[in-house]
C-alpha cells in the first residue's frame, strides 16, 4: 500500500479524506459480504435463524475485526485495543443513549439475563488482564506504561473461550425459542445468483481489505501529525467510525418504534468485540497496555452495568429517555476527562 503513504505526504487533510473513504469501503464490504455469504448459505439449504447468527452477526463485526488485524499486523497495537474498547463504549453511552431519547428502549429477558451480564464480564476481564501483569508469564512487549502489562496470548485465548460459551449458549437459547430468531434480520437473497453471490463476498472482501489499510495508515498518520497518541485517536475517530453501521440502524429503528432492536444489537456486538476480536487479535500478536487503558476498560464496563440497572429498575423494562440522555452526559464526561489528561 505504497500508494497511501505517497498521498499522505500531501498533508493531514488527505489522511482525513482517506479515512472517511476507508469507512465507507468497510461499511459496502460487509454489506456485499453479508449479502453474498447469505445467498450462498440458502443455496445450501441453511436456515434463515443460522444465517442470522452467524453471517449476519458476524458480518457486522467485520469492520472493527478488519481494522483490527490490520492494526496488529502494522505495529499498531493501541490502535487495535482502543478501536475496540472505543467502539464498546460509544454502543453503549452514544448508540443507546440517542436511541432512547428517541424513543424508549425495551429488553428483552434474555438480554437481562445473559448478553448484558456477559457484556460486564467482558470488560472486567479486558481490565484485569491489563491492570495486572499476566500469571502465566506471558511474552509481552512493553508498551507505553514501560511495563509488560496487557492481553497476552493466553489472555486472548481466554476471551476466546467465552466467546465460544457465548456463541453455544446463543444457539442453544434459539433452538428452544426458535420464535426469538433473528430471521427479520437476514438479507433477502430470492434475487442473488451464484455468479453474483460470490463477486459480492469478493468485493466484500477487498473493500473490507483496503479499507482497513486506509484508515488504520491514515489514523497513524494523523496521530503522528497532531502529536496525540494512537490510543486516542482510536477512542474516536476510529471507534465511532467502525460503530456508524450500528447508530445508523439504532436511530432508524427507533423512529419507527422498533428501538428494542437496538439493545440486541449493540450488546451482542459488544460482546463479539471483545471475546471475539479482541481475542483473535490478541492470539496473533500480544497487546501491551497503554497509558490511561485501565479508566477505558472500567468505562466498557461500567456503561454496561448502568444499562442493566435501567432495564431491571423499572416494571416496563425499559431504558427510558432521561436514562437516554444520562448515557450521553456520562460519556461526555468520560471524553471531556481523558482528552484533558493528555
Amino acid at each position: 500500500m505504497d500508494i497511501i503513504e505517497n498521498l499522505l505526504g500531501y498533508g493531514w487533510w488527505v489522511g482525513v479524506v482517506l479515512i472517511v473513504a476507508g469507512f465507507v469501503a468497510l461499511v459496502k464490504g460487509a454489506d456485499w459480504l453479508v449479502d453474498g455469504a447469505s445467498a450462498i448459505a440458502k443455496r445450501f439449504g441453511i436456515s434463515d435463524l443460522v444465517i442470522g447468527l452467524t453471517v449476519v452477526a458476524f458480518g457486522t463485526s467485520m469492520p472493527e475485526f478488519v481494522v483490527n488485524m490490520v492494526s496488529v499486523a502494522e505495529g499498531s497495537t493501541d490502535l487495535a485495543i482502543t478501536n475496540i474498547l472505543g467502539s464498546n463504549i460509544i454502543n453503549t453511552f452514544v448508540i443507546l443513549g440517542l436511541t432512547a431519547l428517541v424513543y424508549p428502549i425495551t429488553s428483552q429477558k434474555r438480554s437481562r439475563d445473559f448478553d448484558i451480564p456477559l457484556s460486564i464480564i467482558a470488560g472486567v476481564l479486558v481490565f484485569a488482564f491489563v491492570a495486572v501483569r499476566s500469571p502465566w508469564g506471558d511474552v509481552m512487549p512493553a508498551g507505553d506504561c514501560g511495563d509488560d502489562r496487557g492481553i497476552g496470548r493466553i489472555g486472548g485465548i481466554v476471551l476466546l473461550a467465552m466467546f465460544v460459551y457465548f456463541l453455544y449458549n446463543t444457539f442453544r437459547h434459539a433452538k428452544d425459542h426458535p420464535e426469538e430468531g433473528p430471521s427479520d434480520e437476514v438479507p433477502s437473497t430470492k434475487v442473488i445468483t451464484v455468479r453474483r453471490a460470490i463477486a459480492l463476498i469478493v468485493g466484500g472482501l477487498v473493500g473490507l481489505v483496503v479499507g482497513g489499510e486506509l484508515i488504520v495508515k491514515s489514523a497513524v498518520d494523523i496521530a503522528t501529525r497532531m502529536g496525540v497518541s494512537e490510543a486516542i485517536i482510536g477512542l474516536t475517530i476510529v471507534a465511532l467510525g467502525t460503530s456508524l453501521p450500528e447508530l445508523a440502524t439504532s436511530v432508524i429503528a427507533a423512529t419507527k418504534k422498533n428501538a428494542d432492536i437496538a439493545l440486541g444489537n449493540v450488546v451482542g456486538s459488544n460482546i463479539f468485540n471483545v471475546f471475539f476480536i479482541l481475542g483473535t487479535s490478541a492470539v496473533v500478536h500480544p497487546l501491551p497496555a497503554y497509558e490511561g487503558i485501565e479508566l477505558d476498560a472500567w468505562a466498557a464496563a461500567v456503561g454496561s452495568l448502568l444499562v442493566w440497572l435501567f432495564v431491571k429498575s423499572n416494571h416496563e423494562r425499559q431504558i427510558k429517555r432521561w436514562e437516554g440522555g444520562v448515557l450521553l452526559l456520562v460519556y461526555a464526561g468520560y471524553l471531556a476527562y481523558r482528552l484533558m489528561s493528555l
